[in-house]
């Protein structure tokens, strides 16, 4: 049975994962044909996976960029910029500057602010059907990250709507209004923003990332207003997008599990492993493109040089050799080890961040309210790269029922 993996109408009904669970055990890196551009070895396995993330070299993330489309040169050219499509040694070197101000003990400092910011969208959330989504998940990355980059509040809209397009621009709902080619419209008007930004804090500096950043050096070397431009584009989308995601569709894997959810309310100490299957069931990308810099072998395929390769996390976060009952969600999980923050190289910068945020939404949002209904039905959105939700109607009681 042939199944399009590439096809984002595929995706709406939720991921295929009987088909890759088939896959995993038949064809475990698997040609798969695009539509008018060569295609790409999708890779399945969870110890495939980790091998293609840990050979940065022989996996570029550079070459090609990390989505399964072919870029034009300028598009490329400014993906390359962004700490996710760097290859080492220069990914290190631009990481070394930021990855001290994401660290454990510089993150916790942050999670009396961010409890405040989960308790003024919760308080306004409550006993009135809305769109959990947009109407709270949305809020509060939107807020941390304006905060932390020094952007000003009345720009956190625009912002969030520009990072929303970034990865959604293959959902018409999304990206209406916006040119065919909608993701990079919206990266280009967000670098754009962000050289203006950067700007001004040179002239202005504050106690901000943004000001942290532009003022690092590299191999001798500033940072330029350009390649902050990059380096903004991915830190803000991925800081947005990844955590609403996690927000939004975690909610609604915990109404499915109504037993698990009334753990949850009797023992918060469990949120934290709860944030972890909700991080490996649910995981917010499918995956993210490398390019084979020299023939090599793969799970039984012969990769030439130049070949497209898509590390599937979808399916590597539910291979039955590594977890048990993978279609299972089980807060208890323990080990967990799920590749959504993926390994290696690229091991994702912000992971201490999102397992606060995640851990203080949920904490918040099941003190604040006893009751959490589903009002109708979620929709999901028309993406093979964003495994996210893109409307979830619910009501948030805050009485006793």
């Amino acid at each position: 049975m042939a199944y399009d993996l590439y096809d984002p109408t595929g995706y709406i009904a939720g991921p295929p994962h009987d088909v890759f669970a088939r896959l995993r055990r038949e064809e475990p890196v698997v040609w798969q044909d695009m539509p008018g551009e060569p295609g790409y070895w999708a890779v399945l396995r969870h110890a495939d996976v980790v091998q293609v993330a840990r050979e940065a070299v022989l996996f570029s993330a550079a070459t090609g960029g990390v989505v399964l489309e072919d870029l034009p040169p300028e598009s490329l050219a400014m993906m390359q910029d962004m700490l996710l499509a760097m290859d080492p040694p220069r990914h290190l070197a631009y990481r070394r500057n930021v990855s001290p101000e994401f660290a454990p003990r510089v993150m916790a400092r942050l999670e009396g602010r961010i409890r405040e910011i989960c308790q003024t969208i919760l308080a306004d959330a409550g006993d009135r059907e809305l769109d959990f989504v947009h109407d709270v998940c949305a809020k509060l990355p939107s807020q941390v990250v304006g905060e932390l980059m020094g952007i000003p509040v009345e720009d956190w809209p625009k912002i969030h709507h520009w990072s929303e397009m970034n990865s959604g621009g293959q959902d018409p709902d999304i990206a209406a209004g916006y040119a065919a080619d909608a993701a990079m419209s919206a990266t280009v008007e967000m670098a754009m923003y962000a050289i203006e930004l950067a700007g001004r804090r040179r002239s202005e500096p504050a106690e901000d990332l943004t000001t942290l950043v532009i003022n690092s050096e590299v191999d001798g070397e500033a940072m330029t207003d350009i390649q902050f431009g990059s380096f903004f584009v991915q830190l803000v989308t991925a800081g947005n997008d990844t955590t609403r995601t996690m927000l939004s569709s975690g909610l609604l894997a915990l109404l499915e599990h109504p037993a698990q959810l009334a753990e949850l309310r009797a023992d918060p100490s469990l949120i934290p492993g709860a944030v972890e299957e909700i991080l490996r069931y649910v995981n917010p990308l499918h995956y993210f493109r490398r390019t084979a810099t020299a023939d090599t072998e793969l799970g039984g395929a012969q990769i030439k040089a130049g070949d497209k390769v898509a590390m599937i996390y979808t399916s590597a976060n539910r291979d039955e050799t590594v977890f048990v009952r993978p279609d299972e969600f089980d807060i208890h999980r323990d080990p967990n080890p799920h590749l959504s923050f993926g390994t290696g190289e690229h091991f994702c910068l912000g992971i201490h961040l999102a397992r606060l945020e995640g851990r203080v939404f949920f904490e918040e949002l099941l003190n604040h309210f006893p009751t959490i209904e589903l009002t109708g039905t979620p929709k999901r959105q028309r993406s093979n790269l964003n495994n996210a939700l893109k409307e979830l109607p619910v009501k948030l009681i805050t009485g006793s029922r």
